[in-house]
C-alpha cells in the first residue's frame, strides 16, 4: 500500500514563506513506488471544498498551478527521496487550509479533480495570519 505522510506547516505571517514536503511510503498491489506517480497538492479551508493548487508529473516535466497560486508556490519532487514538495513564498490569509497531498499513477497531472487520484496524506494545517 502506497502512504503518503505530508509536513512543514505551521503558522506565518502575510507574506512568509514555507514548504511543505510529501514522503511517500510502500508500493501499491503492483510493486509501483512514488516514481510511477503523478502528485498533486490540494487544500481544504474550512467550510469549503477542497482545491487543487499544484500537480507534478511522475518526472517532473509537466506542473501544473492554480491561478491565484502562480508565481508564488513552486512544485518539485526528487523521486530518489520518495518526496514531493511545495514550496510556498508571499503567503496570503486565503492560503489558510489543510493541505494534502496526492498520489496517481499517471504519465501527466491534473489539479481540476480531488477524485483522479488515489492515494492520500492525512494533511499538514497551513495557517497565514497577522
Amino acid at each position: 500500500q502506497l502512504q503518503l505522510v505530508e509536513s512543514g506547516g505551521g503558522s506565518v505571517q502575510p507574506g512568509g514563506s514555507l514548504k511543505l514536503s510529501c514522503v511517500a511510503y510502500g508500493f501499491t498491489p503492483d510493486y509501483h513506488g512514488m516514481d510511477y506517480h503523478a502528485i498533486g497538492w490540494f487544500r481544504q479551508a474550512p467550510g469549503k471544498e477542497r482545491e487543487g493548487v499544484s500537480c507534478i508529473s511522475r518526472t517532473g516535466d509537466l506542473t501544473k498551478y492554480k491561478d491565484s497560486v502562480k508565481g508564488r508556490f513552486t512544485i518539485s519532487r526528487d523521486n530518489a527521496k520518495n518526496t514531493a514538495y511545495l514550496q510556498m513564498h508571499n503567503l496570503e490569509a486565503e492560503d489558510t487550509a489543510v493541505y494534502f497531498c496526492a498520489a496517481a499513477e499517471s504519465t501527466h497531472c491534473i489539479i481540476e479533480h480531488d477524485d483522479w487520484y488515489d492515494y492520500w496524506g492525512p494533511g499538514t494545517q497551513v495557517t497565514v495570519s497577522s
